[in-house]
């Protein structure tokens, strides 16, 4: 439980969200900011989404990598039964190992990602691989917020409905969201079962030192680690920047 700074009270924020591979600063950011952490993945699986694939800064520029999943004919599929398609794993950490060799903290920061690559390559399921690699990175990051899966509280309903069932069921006085919801989140549901609706609101995250040219802000939290190093809390924590949820 955490303390709310207007009344002293005792606050459980919770968020919910579809789990991820190897995602931005902010994604950490909103993670920290929560007492609890529930990985949506009961949700359907969206291609071209940030569920399998994400951004490393190259000498070329900004170059995806993608995990290969089984999607053709799997439309309505869920996040957690996607299944990984061909071997990857070794392939993406060379990349990352020939892109980031040179940077500032590769030495400390890449064998502990390499390990996590490594039990990353014995999994059948992309949901477990995104599981794999977000506690090993929160690990780094020294990031306690406790991590759950939706399936543990046996959701029922759709939409709002679904989200706030997880919230009654986790304890939460406090939903934190991401942005994107806004569109379709019925918040007054919420002040019915008496939980606060907050809204996640990315800061101006600080330059750090990067290979390969300009800066370039909209890469995986990877590329911050290998550069900077898990010391910096405040080059991806809104709350020490004065913008705490």
């Amino acid at each position: 439980m955490s303390k709310s700074p207007a009344d002293g009270k005792e606050t459980r924020r919770v968020a919910i969200i579809q789990s991820a591979y190897v995602p931005w600063r902010g994604f950490f950011d909103l993670i920290n900011r929560c007492d609890e952490y529930v990985v949506f993945d009961s949700v359907q699986f969206a291609k071209r989404h940030w569920h399998n694939r994400n951004v490393l800064k190259t000498a070329q520029g900004p170059s995806w990598i993608t995990i290969p999943v089984a999607s053709k004919s799997r439309f309505e599929q869920p996040i957690d039964a996607v299944e990984i398609s061909e071997p990857w794993a070794e392939k993406h950490w060379k990349s990352i190992e020939a892109n980031y060799r040179k940077a500032h903290c590769f030495s400390s920061v890449a064998p502990v990602l390499q390990r996590l690559y490594e039990a990353c390559s014995r999994e059948n399921l992309l949901t477990n691989v995104n599981e794999i690699l977000l506690r090993g990175l929160l690990e780094i990051l020294d990031i306690d917020t406790r991590i759950v899966r939706d399936s543990a509280y046996e959701p029922t309903g759709t939409r709002t409905d679904r989200l706030l069932d997880i919230c009654v069921k986790a304890q939460a006085t406090h939903y934190l969201s991401g942005p994107s919801a806004r569109s379709y989140l019925e918040e007054d549901k919420f002040r019915e079962a008496g939980i606060t609706v907050e809204w996640m609101d990315y800061p101006d995250y600080p330059i750090y030192r990067q290979l390969w040219g300009d800066f370039t802000p909209a890469v995986s939290i990877i590329d911050l680690l290998l550069n900077e190093g898990p010391a910096r809390p405040d080059l991806w924590s809104g709350a020490l920047l004065g913008e705490g949820a």
